[in-house]
């Protein structure tokens, strides 16, 4: 996440126009670290003062003389405890539980004492808080018509106006009650929102990391395909035309000592060419090589032709027709030149007796074709390449172009690779090679 400038208050932007929500103070931080304290505190100062007032409003000459007292008070006891309870251990996971509570403890306590509402006042908090802004809504307008409910037993067994605590008649006081849950819900309901916005924050946050990790994990994957495709084309191939001219040396030493000579400094020039491409490879997973030395450009379709007189020096007979002009770019023009090298590399290795062999490109701005034929013997390692890396190594290639490659054999015998790559819209063919 990229940070901006700060904001008048300090707190960072992000993109220069949202701001990240400001952290959390010492104060808050300690409340959410220990929610099991913070519950049971607010248990408490809601619990002892419930039961001191019902005591109080019990022993008073009054309330004494209502018939049915002892058991109005004795229930409004229990219904405080049960809350209290409630409120210590179940207010964050339960929150309508507690919602539920709260209207039985208002209910149970208007007999024997004034109106009671603290407990409603903080169910419906924790229902914006911990549940939706729906439920708090409905929370809400079922409080007012308990409220209502209480207030109006609480003024007709006390038959005294200004012993109710607000000095007035039930609907004047159930609206008084209304306001202070209101105030609780709108604020349980803005806290709730905050705090469901900065949860899906974390989540996607996450969620972007876990993608992040994922998709280094991809890229790691198709870099070390891509070096294993580089590096098999290098090494099967230039080894390949090695053990060739150092057959043919070997083979013609006795009776052409100069072109026995000539094979073996070609040996050692594919050598030395081989050890660069090597070194270049390698140098790309070393920053330090990176830096401090200059490698050679990737090899392309216009190293075709070097590629091919390559092949010719090792004995093996090819007709090069190009038509067309090559890609300039540069993935499409090494995937050309990969292809290409891979098919005579098999055709070396594998196919004896060959007496003919014919490489075609036709190269247009809508898409590539090549064809690789050979006229030896159909011999079925040829299909795996051994480990199966050079037929799949070139379909991979030629599939990041959505294209196609068909390798099999022919009748009566010999061996066509055939790839059909589209050309990329913005890839330009300016000169044949």
């Amino acid at each position: 996440m990229r940070s901006g400038s700060l904001t008048p208050d300090g707190r960072p932007t992000v993109g220069g126009e949202l701001r990240l929500p400001k952290p959390p103070g010492v104060i808050r931080q300690f409340w959410a670290r220990h929610p099991r304290f913070t519950d049971g505190l607010i248990a408490g100062l809601y619990g002892v003062p419930s039961l001191i007032g019902i005591i109080a409003s019990a022993s008073t000459a009054e309330s004494a003389s209502t018939p049915g007292s002892g058991y109005a008070v004795a229930l409004a006891v229990i219904a405080t405890l049960a809350v209290t309870a409630v409120l210590a251990l179940a207010r964050r996971s339960r929150p309508w539980l507690l919602m539920s509570a709260a209207w039985v403890v208002c209910l149970a306590v208007a007999p024997s004492a004034p109106v009671d509402l603290v407990a409603v006042v903080i169910a419906l908090y924790g229902l914006g808080v911990y549940r939706s802004t729906r439920s708090a809504w409905i929370g809400f307008g079922a409080s007012v018509v308990v409220g209502w409910v209480a207030t109006a037993l609480t003024v007709g067994l006390y038959r005294v106006d200004d012993v109710e605590p607000f000095g007035a008649t039930a609907p004047a006081s159930a609206s008084q009650f209304a306001i202070f849950m209101l105030i609780a819900t709108l604020i349980g309901i803005t806290v709730g929102n905050r705090r469901r916005y900065l949860d899906a924050l974390i989540g996607r946050a996450h969620d972007l990391a876990h993608e992040r990790d994922q998709q280094a994990k991809l890229a790691t994957a198709a870099e070390r395909s891509r070096i294993a495709r580089e590096m098999h084309d290098i090494v099967s191939h230039n080894l390949t035309v090695m053990v060739t001219l150092a057959e043919g040396a070997a083979s013609t030493t006795e009776r052409d000592a100069e072109r026995a000579a000539s094979a073996m400094r070609h040996v050692a020039e594919t050598g030395r060419d081989a050890l660069g491409e090597m070194r270049r490879m390698l140098g790309v997973l070393s920053s330090a090589d990176e830096v401090s030395s200059a490698r050679s450009p990737q090899p392309g379709a216009g190293d075709v032709l070097e590629l091919v007189d390559d092949a010719r020096r090792a004995g093996l007979p090819i007709e090069l027709n190009w038509s067309g002009a090559a890609p300039t770019d540069t993935t499409l023009s090494l995937t050309v030149y990969r292809i290409v090298q891979e098919a005579l590399t098999n055709i070396m290795r594998h196919a004896r007796g060959v007496a003919h062999v014919s490489v075609i490109v036709r190269a247009t701005a809508e898409s590539i074709e090549l064809t690789i034929d050979d006229d030896g013997p159909a011999q079925p390692d040829r299909a795996s390449d051994g480990h199966e890396r050079g037929i799949l190594g070139m379909r991979e290639r030629v599939a990041l172009y959505g294209g196609t490659l068909d390798a099999g054999a022919l009748t009566p015998r010999g061996w066509r690779v055939h790839a059909d790559i589209p050309v990329p819209p913005t890839t330009t063919t300016p000169e044949a090679p």
